[in-house]
């Protein structure tokens, strides 16, 4: 009997199907990507606002410039991935050059030459952080894109994504719980930032490494990169007009805006609200990872049973409730307790948030014949600028309505605005979000590919 591969491939203006690339592989790549950019959002405001003294007005002015930026070329970095023909692939060549660029950008967004204040520190501030969100964009769209064409069908797509979130959790450990001992202890002060110079270039050189190791191992399938490249105006009308790209993409920043609340105030969170040193944060987001990290086990079952639309909705209400009681904590333990809920909430939006997002995609691609993740995924991405708009704009409410302004001007009450910001603000976006996920609908269509055989690596 023939060999299905081997007569695959043998069909007139058919490519042979890559090896199957390890889950462990491809997964392990979310550590280098999430790295760098968790700990410039986690330790952006400390560095800038609460040491160097940037006033959180202009914090806001930036954020909601960038997020416009950050806008316009991240569709252009996924159309031109998704054009990109090379003997290298599609996306390896962007993982490859983008991993060092992302590198040298952060250092040198934690390196503020100690002369700077006014105008050369916002200067200094705004064009480091629009390049790390531009290289960070490039890679995550890249990399993302990966997902469903390295792994079309939804059982081998839900095992990567779980191990890739594992990676993600480790990352967070490293990046964010780590990060203020390493800033604060090993390396510099609470009130110096040659911490955070050291940490960065260490950081830096661990991404670049995992990255690139990731990109080298990725067997891309050539089948979807043979088919005809439509311009880009036409391929984003395209998509716009598509009805679950709005619905999901608005629910998904729900959670992803609440969460980038929680990432960039909660250092500032335990130094005011809790009145604790900021090293302690390395204790409450090392419980509330190893909870997700744990519940990652437990809800990729439920989804094998449910669904990832049950399961998504589910996550989206605990996450909720979670926020409700961090709001009530009063010291470290009653903040562990709530932590542990955040974990459990916050691990369930991983392991289905991407899930929902890949079946947008494969609808896309069986409905239009084409493959363009790349564009689909920048597009999606828009939904993450609002990230920085609405944590630039609530930083920005914490000087309107409670005064504090910068670590040098905190006002008379910075426990309770960081209170608002840490804890009443992502529940408002995660309960809106939990309601719109109860009104969503989002099929499953397998992609064509997913009947392809694949060869079994060697």
């Amino acid at each position: 009997m023939a060999d299905p591969a081997q007569a695959s491939s043998d069909r007139p203006g058919t490519t042979p199907a890559p090896a199957r690339t390890p889950a462990w592989r491809y997964a392990v790549g979310m550590l280098g990507t999430s790295i760098p950019i968790n700990m410039i959002k986690g330790s952006m405001i400390l560095y800038y606002v609460d040491i160097l003294g940037l006033d959180v007005r202009a914090y806001g002015v930036v954020m909601v410039v960038y997020a416009v930026i950050d806008a316009i070329d991240n569709p252009v970095l996924g159309h031109l991935s998704d054009r990109t023909r090379s003997r290298f692939g599609r996306r390896r060549p962007w993982l490859i050059v983008g991993a060092p660029m992302l590198a040298a950008c952060m250092i040198a967004f934690f390196s503020a030459p100690a002369s700077l204040d006014g105008l050369g520190l916002v200067l200094w501030f705004a064009v480091f952080a629009i390049l790390c969100e531009a290289f960070d964009s490039m890679l995550n769209a890249n990399y993302g894109a990966l997902l469903p064409e390295l792994y079309p069908r939804e059982r081998d797509r839900a095992v990567a994504n779980a191990l890739r979130q594992g990676f993600q959790l480790v990352a967070l450990v490293i990046s964010l719980a780590v990060t203020p001992l390493l800033t604060t202890k090993v390396f510099g002060t609470e009130d110096s930032t040659q911490g955070f110079q050291i940490t960065a270039i260490v950081y830096g050189a661990i991404a670049v490494v995992v990255i690139v190791f990731m990109a080298l191992g990725a067997r891309e399938n050539p089948r979807y990169a043979t088919r005809e490249r439509p311009p880009l105006l036409r391929s984003v009308w395209s998509i716009v007009r598509t009805p679950l790209f709005w619905t999901v993409g608005l629910t998904g920043a729900c959670y992803g805006i609440a969460m980038a609340l929680v990432l960039t105030g909660l250092q500032l969170y335990v130094r005011y609200s809790l009145g604790l040193d900021v090293g302690n944060t390395f204790i409450l987001q090392g419980v509330v990872i190893l909870v997700a990290a744990a519940g990652l086990v437990a809800w990729t079952k439920v989804v094998a049973r449910r669904g990832a639309l049950w399961t998504w909705r589910l996550a989206f209400a605990v996450l909720a409730v979670s926020f409700a009681a961090l709001f009530l904590a009063n010291d470290l333990l009653t903040a562990l307790a709530a932590g542990v809920l955040v974990g459990a909430g916050w691990s369930g939006m991983l392991a289905t948030n991407d899930l929902i997002v890949a079946r947008v995609l494969d609808a896309d691609a069986a409905r239009n014949r084409e493959h363009r993740e790349g564009l689909f995924l920048s597009a999606f991405g828009f939904f993450g600028r609002l990230n920085g708009v609405v944590t630039g704009l609530a930083l920005t409410s914490l000087g309107v309505f409670f005064g504090y302004n910068s670590g040098a001007d905190p006002g008379a009450d910075p426990g309770f605005a960081f209170r608002v910001y840490l804890c009443v603000y992502p529940f408002v976006l995660v309960t809106i979000g939990a309601i719109a996920a109860r009104l969503i609908t989002v099929p499953h269509e397998t992609p064509p590919e997913a009947a392809d055989p694949v060869e079994d690596p060697r």
